[in-house]
């Protein structure tokens, strides 16, 4: 056994890590312009609908994909025919998707549960078809370290698609504006994903259907299945929960902030298609050293990338929610918690990554039962706070202190159970990364106080503040070597980890 995971295996990490980084910032760039435009023209009424919508769509494609997403890198590295196992997965999830669509098709009231249907919005149902293909390409281009296709369908076709065409269609078909919007969007996502990934493959040329591999393949993923519907589960439930006990108004509200929290979401789950394929050949050599790198490594990555989101998106968070509309400030509260959830939920969802492949069901059960703590927290504080009187707003932030206290539990139990099970420190954390958080806010608290009638000054010259602050203490304290490669080219004559 190793003491440290091999150069080359950084070297990709650190490759992945500065094209998600990139692919990041593009989103995040691309995103707030449907934020913007949902908020302003459609209000939080319409947006709270679409809201409850989208979250049983993205259930449903998650079903379809049926673990694929990470399941897939394990059944092509045991493969001898990677482009038939491909194509055997595609039809999995097109098969799965087209029954779980054909069922909403049926039952739009599923979808929006207001009762309200036009003739259209059943259509939305067949969206699961695209996201779940889209999936399955990326996750087999990116079994190939191929996380450019990844970045180019999801932080650049797919943002600015639905920005674009959500302003289009307010104008063309404003009843359903925000779902023909997100249909397009996904639509063009997934011929952005299925594009490269034939290039890569190929065409299933003398290819047959094999329902014996494919239901194997399907038995197999079932703890993968099972541990992301749980992990989705635990971002999305408080959605449901605003919508059994909060009118549409607020569900939009929370929907708008849970957007901005999602966004640094997006840097872990990016990292998923590169930090799989690493962590399987490093179990392939049985080399535990070098997973406990690879989940400290990516980690600390994730986390200080996430934080200085949750930084800007917290610090000036009545600016920052008043951007979208002025009745969408009562959900900068639940905002804070959101951003701060997501940071402290790096540690859990890095370690699950490994946890996935070497302690499947105990991971599944862990998320399982955090995930019904969350539920039962929710309602707790809502009720609580509805019994004490308390105003409506503060009463819609207990799911996001439910779901920020949750993750926080999940990712010291689930870090403390992959340390034992490798034998070797995993946890991310370091001192010097809470004191470069602790001076940013020093400095972004500065500029709240400012007068209101200068509250732009927040935005433009408060905000590149407090992240050169944080970023100044970070690299001078909190680097180490290994964290600078993620800036730094590739050696001459070290091989590009991302395949043509």
């Amino acid at each position: 056994m190793t003491d440290a995971a091999p150069p080359d295996e950084i070297s990709a990490l650190a490759k992945g890590g500065r094209t998600n980084i990139g692919g990041f910032a593009i989103r995040l760039i691309a995103r707030m312009p449907f934020l913007f435009i949902a908020g302003r023209l459609y209000g939080p009424d319409a947006v709270g609908r679409y809201a409850l919508a989208v979250v049983v769509i993205e259930l449903g494609a998650l079903v379809a994909t049926l673990g694929l997403k990470r399941g897939l890198a394990l059944a092509l590295a045991e493969s001898k025919e990677e482009a038939c196992t491909v194509w055997d997965a595609l039809l999995l999830a097109a098969v799965v998707g087209l029954v779980v669509g054909g069922v909403l098709f049926a039952f739009p009231q599923l979808m929006f549960p207001d009762g309200d249907i036009t003739g259209f919005d059943r259509w939305f149902a067949w969206t699961i078809v695209a996201i779940a293909l889209s999936d399955v390409a990326l996750a087999a281009l990116a079994y190939r370290l191929n996380v450019k296709a990844s970045v180019t369908a999801r932080a650049i076709i797919e943002p600015w698609t639905i920005s674009i065409a959500v302003l289009v269609y307010y104008y063309v078909a404003r009843e359903n504006g925000l779902t023909l919007a997100y249909m397009t969007a996904l639509g063009a996502a997934m011929v952005a994903s299925l594009v490269p990934m034939v290039r890569s493959y190929g065409w299933p040329r003398g290819w047959r259907p094999n329902p014996g591999r494919v239901a194997a393949i399907a038995r197999r993923n079932a703890p993968l299945a099972g541990a992301e519907t749980i992990e989705w589960g635990t971002r999305n439930v408080d959605r449901f929960i605003m919508g059994m006990m909060f009118e549409p108004r607020y569900v939009g509200i929370y929907y708008m902030a849970q957007q901005i929290s999602s966004i640094p979401q997006k840097l872990k789950t990016s990292f998923d298609p590169i930090l799989g394929p690493v962590i399987t050949h490093s179990l392939a050599r049985d080399d535990h050293a070098a997973i406990a790198q690879q989940v400290r490594q990516v980690g600390f990555w994730i986390m200080s990338a996430q934080a200085i989101v949750a930084l800007m998106g917290s610090i000036p968070g009545e600016a920052v929610m008043g951007l979208i509309g002025p009745q969408f400030v009562a959900g900068t509260a639940a905002l804070g918690f959101l951003l701060w959830g997501e940071v402290l939920a790096t540690q859990g969802a890095v370690s699950e990554a490994a946890l996935v492949y070497i302690a499947r069901h105990r991971n599944l059960m862990i998320s399982a039962a955090m995930l019904a703590f969350q539920i039962a927290l929710s309602f707790a504080l809502i009720l609580a706070m509805r019994r004490l009187g308390w105003p409506r707003n503060y009463q819609a932030a207990g799911p996001a202190v439910a779901l920020a206290f949750s993750l926080t539990m999940t990712s010291l139990i689930k870090a403390g159970v992959l340390r034992r099970l490798l034998g070797a420190r995993v946890l991310a954390w370091r001192w010097s990364f809470v004191g470069a958080i602790a001076v940013a806010v020093l400095v972004g608290t500065a500029f709240t106080w400012l007068p209101k009638r200068y509250e732009w000054v927040e935005l433009v010259v408060g905000e590149p503040a407090l992240v050169a602050a944080f970023v100044f203490v970070l690299w001078r304290w909190a680097f180490k070597p290994e964290d600078r490669t993620l800036f730094q080219k590739l050696p001459r004559g070290t091989p590009e980890p991302i395949a043509a």
